[in-house]
């Protein structure tokens, strides 16, 4: 009889650890970071075209919506992460990217990530107080700040969703 029971004993003892072990293998799976973050609406990055190309696919338009364009994050807002600049290639200068009612922001370390967003492009005159505005939440100097004195006519972007790439 004692034999029985050390055998059962070593039995329930053997397959409880090969069950713990199994368990650490699937928390280890699950605890894997994901390469993409997302943030605002969910979008497919299907189709998607390169920021540098969105000037040519603009035209003389004033608006063009539901697009989907990809490029590198130069800059984005150091305070909350409500807006970022990004560029691909050799594009000129950067396209600010604003979020649709200010409903999602990134990560204020976005710079240097690829991302992919979707939304509408749009030409606006930007104030020369909102231009200092960008310019303060960006770290710029007073003195940079203080040389912007006339508005300017701008291409931005307003994302509904994005995707970061880590």
């Amino acid at each position: 009889m004692k034999k029985l029971l050390v055998v059962a004993l070593c039995f329930v003892a053997m397959t409880s650890c090969g069950q713990v072990k199994k368990n650490k293998k699937d928390n280890a799976a699950s605890q894997k970071v994901s390469t993409v973050e997302a943030y605002g609406s969910k979008i497919t990055t299907d189709g998607a075209v390169s920021i540098n190309q969105l000037a040519t696919l603009m035209g003389d338009k004033t608006e063009l919506n539901n697009l989907k364009i990809y490029g590198n994050i130069e800059e984005c807002c150091s305070k909350k992460g409500c807006w970022m600049k990004v560029k691909d290639g050799k594009m000129e200068s950067p396209v600010r990217v604003s979020f649709k009612d200010y409903a999602f922001f990134v990560p204020l370390n976005s710079a240097g990530k690829k991302v992919v967003m979707e939304g509408k492009a749009f030409v606006k005159e930007t104030s020369v107080d909102d231009l200092r505005h960008y310019a303060e939440d960006a770290g710029k100097s007073k003195e940079e700040i203080e040389k912007i004195t006339e508005p300017k006519r701008e291409l931005l972007f307003e994302a509904t969703g994005i995707e970061l790439k880590k």
